[in-house]
């Protein structure tokens, strides 16, 4: 079983101490070269250009042009840091990586995968820069207008042999999608060759007839629950997802289908529930 998971806009990097960074022995991003390319290409683009391409602020805009001047394909520690614990949007506040205990971190690594448009593909431990560069911008490039055609197959193969290396029954190779549509869309299926499977978290308000729907902001946290509840129990059988129950959130039969399973809550205030420590907690 692998795991994909979207990369998030706010990073973190605050340091970690030399030993735990000793014990974890970041890798090299498996696309490194390919990163390269892209940097060489985005840091002759003046700030005003990347603040245009990617439709952000000039601040913005001016940051990443640092970040693309500075970056270095040999990932020097004083730049870098392991990617999972590097990004800390609403998935990552969800998966809490940060808590987790080094043998979870290696599990991880080897069943955790981060998308990313910069990176294509990142394992967990893999040394990240800081960068920005969502896999939906339209950059046009030597392999076609945007990253979805510069990466092409690379992401779906990448993944095939991951899931192929695996001495796992048949029922266990499998992906399980909790990546964004934006994201996911970097992987072809075709390439793949593998069943797919997707859950879906939806929402409503306790004590009311609106209908349960996708909230993003909760979905986003969710799927980090639920790579979390994965690397935990160190999970092999898909069907154990079934028992998946953080923040409130139950398996619907009646809802489900084959290769895409509803998972659903009644939430009257809506509180931001994530994994603290092995517990849950308000934030």
């Amino acid at each position: 079983m692998i795991i994909v998971v979207s990369p998030a806009k706010t990073l973190d990097f605050s340091p970690i101490s030399q030993a735990k960074i000793k014990t974890l022995a970041p890798s090299l991003p498996q696309f490194t070269e390919e990163a390269k390319t892209l940097v060489d290409q985005l840091r002759n683009y003046p700030s005003k250009r990347l603040q245009d391409l990617m439709s952000i602020s000039e601040d913005l805009g001016t940051l990443n042009y640092q970040r693309f001047q500075s970056w270095e394909a040999s990932f020097p520690a004083t730049k870098s840091k392991p990617a999972v614990l590097a990004f800390d949007g609403d998935v990552y506040d969800g998966l809490n990586a940060k808590t987790m205990a080094i043998g979870q971190l290696r599990w991880a690594n080897e069943h955790l995968r981060i998308l990313s448009g910069l990176y294509g593909i990142l394992r967990p431990l893999d040394w990240l820069q800081p960068y920005r560069l969502e896999m939906g911008t339209v950059l046009p490039n030597f392999k076609g207008k945007n990253l979805y055609q510069y990466w092409g197959t690379q992401i779906a193969l990448q993944l095939r042999q991951q899931i192929e290396a695996q001495k796992l029954a048949k029922k266990s190779k499998i992906l399980v999608n909790l990546a964004s549509e934006e994201y996911f869309k970097a992987v072809d299926l075709k390439a793949l060759d593998f069943p797919v499977l997707t859950p879906v978290f939806l929402d409503t308000a306790v004590g009311t007839s609106e209908p349960f729907k996708v909230i993003s902001f909760f979905a986003k946290r969710a799927r980090g629950l639920m790579a979390r509840f994965i690397i935990e129990h160190k999970l092999k059988n898909p069907d154990d997802l079934k028992q998946f129950c953080e923040s409130g959130y139950v398996f619907d039969p009646n809802q489900s289908r084959e290769l895409t399973w509803v998972f659903k809550r009644s939430n009257g205030s809506h509180g931001t529930d994530i994994r603290v420590q092995g517990t849950t907690a308000q934030r």
